[in-house]
């Protein structure tokens, strides 16, 4: 059983409450943040991962305030292009076209508002080569529907055994890098 923490997770996904009580790091309350999450015109990756997870905090602190947030943004990255959540089953197999074959980054940016106010933000890059993909793996990928939800694909799934390489933070694909959001969260006294 995980122990209960004095934060709130400004998310709802369900990958990164599985990751907090893995290390034992139970929120004592969950508060998704509905915010906007358009790119601004021009903005590279990482401001806009950034932005995200400090506004998905901010959002949340402004309602509770007095208490530490905390929240996290993840993206897969092919190029300069953000691959946002697919909306249906053909979009999917081009985001999958896309990253076949391809080395891509995932970028989370967590980041923790504390009681005070003061903000602690981290942001993971990992490097991840996917093998090249046989039309039939695509079909079956997409028929497998994992990927809804997230924005390109769940790691922790099918598409595990489609992975050639991976450099940097495991939790991080998964949508919460824990080694630093368990340094900030410690960092605080929390």
């Amino acid at each position: 059983m995980a122990d209960v923490k004095d934060y709130i997770l400004a998310s709802g996904s369900p990958q990164r409450i599985a990751l907090l009580r893995q290390v034992a790091y139970e929120p004592k309350e969950i508060l998704p943040a509905d915010i906007d999450e358009s790119c601004l015109q021009y903005e590279k990756a990482l401001p806009y991962v950034r932005r995200m997870a400090l506004n998905k905090a901010r959002h949340v602190a402004e309602m509770r305030p007095n208490e530490n947030v905390l929240a996290c943004d993840t993206i897969v990255v092919v190029g300069q292009k953000i691959l946002h959540k697919s909306k249906d089953e053909e979009e999917q197999r081009r985001v999958m076209k896309m990253l076949s074959g391809k080395t891509h980054r995932v970028i989370s940016s967590v980041c923790l508002i504390n009681k005070n106010g003061r903000v602690s933000q981290r942001t993971v890059s990992t490097k991840m080569t996917m093998k090249l993909l046989t039309p039939q793996e695509i079909e079956d990928y997409v028929a497998c529907g994992e990927w809804h939800g997230v924005c390109g694909y769940k790691i922790e799934g099918r598409l595990a055994g489609l992975v050639k390489r991976m450099v940097g933070s495991y939790s991080g694909v998964v949508g919460l890098p824990l080694y630093e959001t368990l340094n900030i969260l410690k960092g605080e006294g929390i």
